[in-house]
């Protein structure tokens, strides 16, 4: 999905200004867009309810806002028979049963825009903390030892890129490394000479996903979930890959299969891994890379940032008002 405010999946269910809601804040959101909505309209808070307890919850709300983290199923959705309007503050959709929105004819609105420059960031932190061995030297240090000489840092300029799935965020993060003066490999779904042009003027090259395996120095993946990206990176994909390379995955765990990146980690196939993003998350949830030294797992956080999640709690606002024009 490129760049923009918003992205509406609609079937006639227009957002009235004036009327008011019963919202279903099933995620956290900006405490002031909160307030906000809670002014004008009944809000629900939900984001740390059980699963069980949601359709209780849910059942005389028109609206439900929320992002990652929590499952939108056809049970729940059929739990609330005034079900109008969905908002998904951010990109993914691999948590909501889109064949039932479609089946219902409600409207799904995603703001998918402001969260791509906090994930783009984010990939550069992890691509950064893997090239200098960062949490290594910090960890070493705090415990007193002196680990200057044992530190092997790599320049992120001059090396190459591999963008898997170059749109809204991925798009961001090439056009970021070209800032850096590295080269940018970039591969898409339906790639045309129209998408190669327009990246190309980002500093992004289009070209095939092998290409892009085999060439790329980091490797950053910005895949949406489906049925057709899971275990889209597995052991065969690992291993056209540099045996001197990094992955970065900010997309969703699923994309990548963990098991055969830990064989690779463990074989020297890779020289390391940052996850943002893992199969099962959670508290209670202990990755299997947890105890590999040369990878950075991190707990889904690549859009949260007080300045993304404002925005999007503005544009939350806006879309349940019905003044952004979705």
């Amino acid at each position: 999905m490129e760049e923009g405010m918003t992205d509406s999946t609609s079937n006639d269910h227009p957002t009235q200004t004036g009327q008011r809601r019963t919202i279903l804040v099933a995620s956290r959101i900006d405490p002031d867009a909160l307030a906000r909505l809670g002014e004008r309209h009944r809000i629900v808070e939900a984001w740390d309810a059980a699963p069980a307890d949601l359709p209780d919850l849910v059942r005389d709300c028109d609206t439900i806002i929320f992002r990652s983290g929590v499952q939108i199923t056809a049970a729940l959705m059929q739990a609330a028979p005034k079900l109008a309007l969905l908002i998904r503050g951010g990109s993914g959709i691999d948590n909501l049963d889109l064949d039932y929105v479609a089946a219902h004819d409600l409207k799904l609105v995603r703001l998918p825009g402001p969260g791509a420059r906090a994930v783009a960031e984010m990939a550069f932190a992890l691509m950064l903390g893997l090239a200098r061995q960062s949490l290594f030297a910090d960890r070493e240090w705090r415990q007193g030892h002196w680990v200057k000489h044992r530190v092997e840092g790599h320049l992120l300029h001059e090396k190459t890129l591999g963008v898997v799935g170059a749109g809204n965020i991925g798009g961001v993060a090439g056009e970021m490394g070209a800032a850096w003066g590295m080269r940018v490999l970039g591969c898409v779904e339906n790639p045309s000479p129209d998408r190669k042009a327009e990246l190309a003027t980002r500093g992004i090259d289009l070209t095939d996903f092998r290409t892009v395996l085999a060439e790329a120095d980091f490797l950053s993946i910005h895949l949406p979930l489906n049925d057709t990206t899971r275990g889209f990176i597995g052991g065969e994909e690992l291993r056209a890959m540099k045996p001197t390379a990094f992955l970065v995955n900010l997309a969703r765990g699923g994309v990548v299969d963990e098991t055969a990146l830990r064989d690779a980690l463990n074989a020297g196939r890779l020289r390391g891994a940052a996850l943002d993003v893992h199969a099962k998350e959670g508290d209670g949830d202990i990755s299997p890379l947890a105890d590999l030294p040369n990878t950075i797992l991190t707990p889904h956080i690549g859009a949260t940032t007080i300045d993304t999640q404002k925005v999007i709690g503005r544009q939350i606002v806006e879309t349940v008002e019905g003044s952004s024009g979705t």
